[in-house]
């Protein structure tokens, strides 16, 4: 774990703690499967060993790692059924909630959308594919947060976290910035427009693709797994709630 840096003091060190680790599982830096210590992630850190312990905590509660008794911690292997299940869940609850978003987002509301998309192309120009999905959630959050209701936006921040551990097959690096930018434009536009209808259109095809994405991404890389079955899955609950 060669590229994890020293955290600052500018922020809860358990709260910098916890982005670091997410990052690191996020990147592949931690891999699932193997077993890290506390106190060997505390020496890569440079910080004592609570914040890590209060760290793992809460990773486990988002289901992110398993801490086993003796054996130190263990990132979770998420199976494509599970990852698929999320995504249908996502599909479900954030078109409405971002047409409602819409609704309710004020002139400085859609600035900083503008402003947020911005540093998700700015991290991918700069091929940094863990700092595109942490610029990508805190894009998608900060408009459902805008629907007034902080149990959905909680929740979709926990299923998002689930899934980052194999978010980076959504970035190959024949996409170009501008195709990151399509990929979002739909979303804008309509945000611009204040059509919240166009809104939860495009965000039902946005988070559907990149559920598509996933899936072909991760059974390109198992071997005799085949992504057929999951896409139709993902197809039928996306015709479904369009």
């Amino acid at each position: 774990m060669s590229s994890m840096q020293p955290v600052t003091t500018s922020a809860s060190l358990t709260t910098q703690v916890t982005d670091m680790l997410r990052a690191a599982v996020t990147s592949g830096e931690m891999r699932p499967g193997e077993h890290y210590s506390a106190i060997g992630l505390a020496e890569k850190l440079g910080v004592s060993r609570t914040p890590v312990r209060e760290a793992l905590q809460l990773l486990e509660k988002e289901g992110i790692v398993r801490i086993e008794k003796n054996r130190g911690v263990r990132v979770i292997q998420m199976s494509l059924d599970e990852i698929v299940q999320i995504f249908q869940i996502r599909i479900i609850l954030e078109p409405p909630a971002a047409a409602r978003g819409a609704e309710a987002a004020t002139d400085e509301d859609l600035a900083h959308i503008q402003e947020l998309h911005g540093k998700i192309l700015e991290a991918a120009a700069a091929g940094d594919g863990t700092q595109t999905l942490q610029a990508d959630k805190e894009f998608h959050l900060f408009l459902l947060s805008l629907a007034g209701n902080a149990r959905l936006t909680a929740l979709d921040r926990e299923l998002r976290n689930l899934v980052l551990t194999r978010g980076l097959v959504t970035i190959p690096t024949s996409r170009s910035g501008q195709d990151l930018a399509d990929d979002r434009r739909d979303i804008i536009d309509a945000l611009l427009r204040r059509d919240s209808a166009a809104v939860a259109q495009a965000v039902r095809e946005h988070v559907t693709r990149t559920a598509k994405l996933l899936i072909t991404g991760v059974s390109s890389t198992t071997p005799g797994l085949s992504a057929e079955e999951y896409l139709r899955k993902i197809d039928q609950l996306a015709r479904h709630c369009s």
